[in-house]
């Protein structure tokens, strides 16, 4: 009876082992297909969504791509992107892609630090949720224009969120207070204003905790900035001081200034974007 009862013990642990190891087999070993998820709530507004866009074969090394839109904070939409990420998706093939919308201002609400915080929350759901998606938590963050700006503000800024392994701007402002003075555009100048909560001579302090320049730091991560020439909305010296700080603090970073472009730019001036990023991150992200 003894040995029957022993039998029955093994047996069981045998085929308690057997389920386990093809469970974990199914769990963690099998091959990742390609997926999109489009419209993702990371908060409760309807603004707070964001498309993420997985690899196939992506494990949890695989690196994230972090997205923001343009718009001068007021306007935009992540849809602004989709044109370019086929493009990313083949020039980085094993990366995930996230691709953030944000609540924008307007004259009732919504203003600094609105913006932000939405951006520290979409890496917070991201970073939540890394085992499911099967990515890795090393991510860089990419903005055009206002999204750059909320780009390097987190990079530099909000590292108690995540501190990533790089940064990309295309003509994203960086000092508020200049943005604001230098401004010829009555407009825009306006926008400023009212975006941040007066003027920089009124508020100094408003700006300076927008201003993503002020937090640059000899730990501050590997930076790769491009500007237009000829950009009339954000000026190129935007992104001329803060490299020059950046060298100052010996901080890795490259300025790649198109001087016949402007705000924005396609074609062939874009393929070269797309290259220099490709060997930025592999130079200093791997």
């Amino acid at each position: 009876m003894k040995s029957l009862i022993t039998l029955f013990f093994l047996m069981t642990i045998f085929s308690s082992c057997d389920r386990s190891a093809g469970n974990s087999s199914t769990d963690s070993f099998a091959p990742a297909t390609a997926e999109s998820k489009i419209n993702v709530a990371y908060g409760n507004d309807s603004a707070q969504r964001l498309d993420i866009y997985l690899p196939a074969g992506r494990t949890s090394a695989t690196k994230v791509l972090v997205l923001i839109h343009g718009g001068g904070w007021a306007g935009g939409d992540k849809n602004e992107f989709a044109s370019v990420i086929p493009t990313l998706q083949k020039q980085l093939p094993g990366y995930a892609i996230v691709n953030v919308n944000y609540r924008l201002a307007n004259q009732f609400g919504n203003h600094f630090p609105t913006q932000e915080n939405d951006i520290k929350e979409a890496l917070r759901f991201v970073l939540g949720n890394t085992k499911d998606y099967r990515i890795s938590k090393d991510i860089i963050i990419l903005g055009t224009s206002a999204g750059a700006h909320l780009a390097l503000l987190q990079a530099y800024k909000n590292t108690d969120v995540v501190k990533p392994k790089a940064v990309i701007s295309f003509f994203g402002p960086t000092d508020m207070a200049e943005m604001y003075n230098r401004q010829t555009n009555s407009y825009y100048q306006f926008a400023i204003g009212l975006l941040v909560g007066g003027t920089p001579a009124k508020v100094p302090e408003a700006y300076a905790k927008v201003s993503p320049i002020n937090f640059v730091t000899p730990q501050s991560v590997p930076t790769l900035l491009f500007h237009g020439g000829r950009d009339g909305m954000v000026p190129a010296s935007q992104s001329k001081n803060l490299k020059a700080k950046l060298d100052k603090l010996s901080v890795p970073s490259e300025l790649v200034i198109y001087p016949r472009e402007g705000h924005g730019w396609w074609g062939a001036t874009r393929d070269d974007s797309f290259k220099k990023i490709v060997a930025f991150l592999k130079k200093h992200v791997g």
